[in-house]
């Protein structure tokens, strides 16, 4: 029996495609070359006769090539970077910012850390909206989907699942330090603990729970992945 995607991938070599796309067309085009041939092989063709009119079903293979790279450009007009980081980006912080404005609204109400005597501390910096942080998974598997779907790389699905955090960790890293040098008031109000509070509440399990729901979609995805480009090999 013929090897059809091997068959298949000689007479492409060299066709413009993502790794992705490349391995679909291949499959998809193996598939039909091995019904025809099927076919004929019931008509009681010989095999080698079967195999010379299969693939003498496609007139030229440059000009299927060239047709195949043409209906890809037109699906995929947005530049890869677009599609791959920016578009699951903006999303994923969509998605999360539209999420806490509902819950900040109509609930459920989020956990602050007090501080001894009852007092609050800053409440920016102490409140943990678990409920939030229960609803991240989901948008960073969608992000990681997105990316992983364009053809992103590790790391572009993994900032594009993190992505929503990013305005937080620049806060902290840049704002917070500018305020509390030119603010002496908010110094005085903010201790050490409750900043490592707002940290871990805004970025690191945020972080954290974006990549619980996004990472396992990226690993499994690049699995599936692989054994594709196996079995086609």
């Amino acid at each position: 029996m013929p090897d059809w995607q091997q068959i298949v991938s000689g007479e492409l070599s060299g066709i413009a495609l993502e790794p992705d796309e490349k391995s679909q067309v291949l499959e998809e085009l193996a598939g039909h070359l091995e019904e025809d041939y099927q076919s004929l092989l019931s008509q009681g063709i010989s095999d080698e006769g079967a195999i010379q009119r299969a693939l003498k079903r496609v007139d030229d293979w440059q000009v299927l090539k060239q047709m195949i790279e043409s209906a890809r450009k037109k699906e995929n007009p947005m530049p890869k970077r677009v599609t791959q980081f920016w578009l699951p980006a903006f999303l994923t912080l969509l998605l999360s910012m539209v999420l806490l404005t509902v819950i900040e609204v109509f609930g459920p109400h989020p956990w602050i850390s007090p501080t001894p005597g009852g007092r609050l501390r800053m409440t920016p910096v102490a409140v943990v909206y678990v409920s939030w942080l229960l609803f991240l998974p989901l948008i960073g598997a969608l992000g990681a989907y997105m990316s992983r779907r364009a053809g992103g790389s590790a790391r572009v699905v993994f900032f594009s699942i993190v992505f929503p955090i990013l305005p937080y960790l620049a806060f902290f890293l840049i704002g917070l330090p500018l305020a509390l040098i030119l603010d002496h008031h908010v110094a005085h109000n903010i201790t050490i603990p409750a900043l490592f509070v707002g940290l871990s509440a805004w970025v690191i399990f945020p972080a954290d729970a974006l990549l619980a729901g996004g990472w396992p979609v990226h690993f499994f995805a690049s699995r599936r992945l692989i054994s594709r480009r196996s079995a086609g090999s």
